[in-house]
């Protein structure tokens, strides 16, 4: 088989494990040593001959600088970096194609001439090697340029690949930084003279109507609106290298910043975050990845790459990637060996993210002047322009020159340039949109009387009118992102949307949190706020109606916009279904808007914010929600039919390919942040929440209070509805949990069969020929599923085997068997006997034990009560499917989005009805400042809680999570006296090694957190509402 001839363990960093000790990698250099000493040439051979080397700049000149026969990479690199005058030159390298024409990296520590074959005649050329998720991240104006040069070659090059809208997009920003404002004349002659793009005459149209919306925009603006559009792109940074896996599928694999990403053709099918990867090699032609173990599992990936040199590449790559972004330090020297080596030595030498953000920060150096070469921008105009946002870190940024001392002494000489130098001007950037971000820290010492405002720091950057873009995202579909969305259903066309392929992906349920690179923030005038708002408990509780009511009309649109324009689009639905579906939506989403415009001027006559001399009359809100309340129980038939609506659209699915594959697709879409039909249980889920909220409005005030009286009333008017409605939540809850799993099985066709009820599901270990193994079980009415979630292209789980649970009987091992010497103890573990087979399972604590072995009984006993024999044989519902299992590296991706039923196996958690139940009335939204365990300020996040999961927004108005963080298995505390947290209303969230921090605005805040967030994760022993009545009294734990 041959030795691994390149390894590289991938150590745990604070980034990919909260909490855990700073680590750093390995180094090549010897004790004593850094880049430069080891890379100066020795003084005796310094009359070696030069050799010209020709180098492409990202602005398409070509310099030659002559160097030593014996220069290490390091020592040209330096020198290109010091021509250039660039700070930060971290982030680039020098690529070159070599005999087999693909491009890898210059490295620093060996001589140019054992890399390049044939230097004199080889065009070397500068680039970026490392693309931060986020172009705030780079602290220079200058660097930015660069990087937005390197967009521009990557969409010249093809490899940023897009829709037609965003490369126009795109394209028209790049004009307005090269020759300035809109002029038809002067941009279609530009565009005849410069390729931006392949066939871009085709578009060209589209890139005009889009310059003409950048009047006023600065070079520097638009060279950040590039990159803001560039990073959300699947294709940005990414270089592809060829390979196949163990069934020899043709792929592409690639490295960023988050890990190891899997391609089939443009498409990303997997990523392999740092996090989850322990080690990398390489074998010859083969590449392998090593997993952290999950459960028994412990997984290794193989792939296969064109060759050995083309294996090595990639694997040099992924190791200076995760060193980049993920070490704190730079690396360590790699002690020698003494007799002999194995396996390849290579290790990142530079510096990292970190070191070089901090190198930035802290050397205090004054922006110097750069020239534009491309750029004939009439910048002076709008250098007196004050409308534009100011920056935010007090410092300023000008032109750089070439002829600057820095640059001086660097042995270059112009051999040809694209375009004729412009004269430099002495122009100082008005801003900078990477500084509107609070988490960007303070870089240089700002020069006299050019620092800014502190004032300023807060002003947000705002869009011009008509801009396509909408938080940052390109418009792919303008015939579906028109201001009124026009439908024959009646929906009244008045709110505003913006639709976008660019927002589809998977479901983030279980994505990793908001990363907190770049430091954290917080708004110190929050404290002014809360000091000036009101204090009286009922100001919160009414608070709390306002966020939750902002979240809930967020929900509604992903059905009545969103849903509704997929179906539209692609005509997928039959009419009389779009008929019964909206039209029981649209009008309970239009009573709901105005509802929400009611309590949002409720709350700010409250707070004083207008109308302050009828402050006293206003602070209270019984009165607005007696009123809706009375009104929205006009909509309670419509709620009724909601159970026909599911039943009816679950139907369709089936039916109809087209509507199942526009269904699915939905749900892959970041807008579909939980399963589909989840949403369509919103309306009477949040009848529960008033009913609550209410019932805590009427607890809190005294039978004295001017709203004590509305409030009691529409707390009995909203419980006349729930009462109603409370037996069709069930149902519906019911119903909406098996058609999720219908999704997330394989192996199973008919799960929604009439009168199947959904009991429990979560993870226990079956005991087979290979010892325990992880198996995920689901426990119905009338029967037990046994699954596995393994090698899966679709995400789902394999149905290993099932147990009917007429005749079934438990017998549970307590105390377990004592261990002896050629024995093993298996703790919490169970017996169960069905009339197909026996099988030993063993739970992972002795309550997961109780609340299975209940649940079972409980099941059991109705099984036998049951006067109907259940007829469905499973055969029914079972199928044997020989269904051809993917390739390995698709594991945990592609068209089944991640659902809480995947947390269970992640988390090895169980889940029944009742926590379902449980769930729907501890949900909760608003706004907490987050602090990670190491770091060392708090960002302030849109937060919503629901389904078992955090969800964390930047604002309320955002239509889509920015990323989550499931709370199965999670505890909830007070922080003590060891995690160092000197604020109130703090609460702490932990699990392992992970911890966060979140800081409530009040004592109430802090305090419904705490409540909701406990009572959902803690789950209760058993389901009581699988008893009968007369039974309830008399079944104790």
């Amino acid at each position: 088989m041959g030795e691994i001839e390149g390894t590289y363990r991938v150590l745990q960093t604070p980034g990919s494990r909260l909490g855990v000790q700073k680590t750093v990698g390995v180094s090549t250099l010897e004790s004593g040593q850094n880049v430069s000493t080891a890379m100066a040439p020795s003084p005796a051979k310094t009359h070696e001959r030069d050799l010209p080397i020709k180098i492409r700049m990202l602005d398409n000149t070509v310099e030659v600088l002559d160097i030593e026969s014996k220069y290490y990479g390091q020592t040209l690199l330096t020198e290109v970096y010091k021509h250039l005058n660039l700070i930060e030159s971290d982030y680039f390298g020098i690529e070159f194609q070599n005999i087999q024409s693909y491009w890898i990296w210059l490295e620093p520590m060996k001589p140019v001439i054992k890399q390049v074959r044939r230097p004199k005649t080889t065009m070397l050329r500068l680039a970026v090697k490392f693309f931060p998720p986020d172009p705030g991240q780079l602290q220079e104006e200058y660097t930015r340029y660069l990087f937005a040069l390197q967009i521009k070659r990557d969409l010249a090059e093809e490899r940023l690949t897009c829709s037609d809208n965003t490369a126009a997009l795109l394209v028209s920003h790049l004009l307005q930084s090269e020759i300035g404002d809109f002029d038809e004349s002067e941009d279609r002659e530009h565009l005849k003279t410069n390729q931006y793009l392949p066939n871009q005459e085709r578009i060209e149209g589209k890139i005009l109507e889009f310059h003409r919306k950048h009047v006023g925009q600065t070079p520097a603006e638009s060279d950040f609106q590039v990159l803001e559009i560039a990073r959300k792109l699947e294709m940005y940074g990414i270089r592809f290298h060829l390979a196949s896996d163990r069934e020899g599928t043709k792929i592409n694999l690639a490295v960023s910043h988050m890990g190891v990403l899997v391609f089939q053709g443009n498409t990303k099918i997997n990523t392999f975050n740092w996090s989850k990867v322990r080690k990398l090699s390489f074998k010859r032609k083969r590449f392998l990845i090593k997993l952290h173990p999950e459960g028994p599992y412990q997984d290794t990936l193989e792939f296969l790459l064109g060759s050995r040199d083309e294996c090595k590449n990639f694997w040099k790559i992924c190791v200076e990637y995760h060193t980049f972004f993920r070490l704190f330090d730079q690396p360590k020297p790699k002690a020698k060996a003494v007799f002999f080596t194995r396996g390849s030595s290579f290790r990142y030498s530079g510096r990292t993210q970190k070191q070089l953000v901090d190198y930035i920060k802290d050397s205090g150096m004054k922006k110097t002047p750069y020239e534009r070469r491309h750029s004939k921008a009439r910048a002076s105009t709008r250098a007196s322009n004050t409308d534009v946002p100011k920056q935010s870190v007090p410092f300023t940024e000008g032109l750089r020159t070439p002829g600057s001392p820095a640059s001086a002494a660097a042995p270059f000489h112009s051999v040809h340039s694209s375009a004729i130098p412009t004269p430099v001007l002495p122009i100082f950037a008005e801003t900078s949109p990477s500084s509107l971000d609070p988490r960007a820290p303070y870089t240089r010492i700002p020069e006299k009387n050019t620092a800014v405002p502190a004032e300023a720091a807060g002003r947000k950057l705002m869009q011009q009118p008509g801009s396509p873009v909408l938080q940052g995202r390109p418009v792919d579909h303008p015939q579906l992102s028109s201001l009124m969305l026009k439908s024959p259903l009646g929906l009244n066309p008045a709110f505003q949307v913006n639709l976008n392929a660019a927002s589809q992906g998977s479901s983030p349920l279980l994505s990793p949190v908001l990363s907190d690179a770049g430091g954290a923030r917080i708004e110190e005038d929050d404290e002014m706020k809360r000091k000036c708002c009101p204090t009286d408990k009922a100001y919160f509780i009414a608070k709390e109606i306002l966020a939750t009511e902002r979240t809930y009309l967020k929900d509604l649109e992903v059905i009545t916009v969103w849903f509704r324009s997929a179906v539209i689009k692609e005509n997928a639905m039959p009419e009389g279904l779009m008929t019964l579906l909206f039209s029981n939506i649209d009008p309970l989403y239009e009573f709901h808007r105005g509802f929400l415009k009611e309590i949002e001027q409720r709350l700010s006559l409250w707070e004083g914010k207008t109308n302050a001399h009828m402050k006293g009359d206003y602070q209270r809100i019984g009165d607005v929600m007696l009123r809706n309340m009375r009104t929205l129980k006009e909509f309670t038939s419509y709620l009724q039919k909601h159970d026909e609506v599911l039943t009816e659209l679950e139907k369709a699915t089936k039916r109809l390919k087209k509507l199942e594959m526009v269904y699915k697709d939905f749900e892959l879409q970041k807008v579909c942040y939980l399963p589909l039909n989840t949403f369509l249980l919103k309306p009477i889920q949040r009848l529960m929440h008033y009913k609550l909220i209410l019932g805590r409005l009427c607890k809190h005030y005294t039978a004295e209070h001017r709203d004590f009286a509305d409030c009691r009333n529409a707390l009995k008017e909203v419980t006349e509805m729930t009462s109603r409605l409370q037996h069709s939540l069930i149902r519906l809850e019911n119903f909406q949990k098996l058609t999720e799993l219908q999704h997330d099985l394989i192996g199973i066709d008919n799960l929604t069969a009439p009168g199947r009820e959904f009991i429990r599901e979560g993870c226990l270990y079956k005991l087979t020929k290979k010892g325990l193994q992880q198996r995920m079980f689901f426990l119905f009415s009338d029967m037990l599923l046994y699954t596995s979630k393994g090698v899966t292209g679709t995400n789902q789980f394999k149905i290993h085997g099932h147990l009917p649970l007429h005749g079934m009987l438990l017998i549970v091992l307590d105390p377990p068997v004592e261990e002896s010497e050629n024995e093993w103890a298996v703790p919490h573990c169970f017996t169960i006997y069905s009339a197909q087979k026996t099988i030993v399972v063993a739970a992972s604590t002795r309550l997961e034990m109780r609340k299975w072995i209940e649940d079972l009984n409980v099941a059991i006993e109705m099984a036998k009560k049951s006067t109907e024999k259940s007829d469905m044989l499973l055969e029914n519902s079972l199928c044997n499917r020989s269904n051809k299992l993917p390739p390995r590296y698709l594991l945990g991706q592609a068209q089944r989005p991640n659902t809480i039923t995947h947390v269970c196996w992640y988390r090895n958690q169980s889940l029944s009805l009742s926590d379902y139940l449980c769930m729907i009335q501890n949900q909760l939204s608003g706004y907490l400042l987050r602090k990670f365990k190491n770091s060392n300020g708090w960002q302030k996040l849109w937060v919503v809680f629901t389904n078992f999961c955090l969800f964390f927004y930047k604002t309320h108005q955002d239509d889509y999570p920015l990323a989550s963080l499931p709370l199965l298995g999670y505890a909830v505390s007070s922080p003590g006296e060891a995690d160092g947290i000197q604020k109130d209303y703090v609460f702490k969230l932990q699990f392992k090694s992970h911890v966060y921090f979140f800081r409530a605005e009040s004592k109430y805040t802090f305090e419904r957190w705490m409540e909701v967030i406990k009572r959902a994760t803690s789950s209760p022993a058993r389901s009581s509402l699988l008893l009968p009545k007369d039974e309830k009294d008399s079944h104790t734990d």
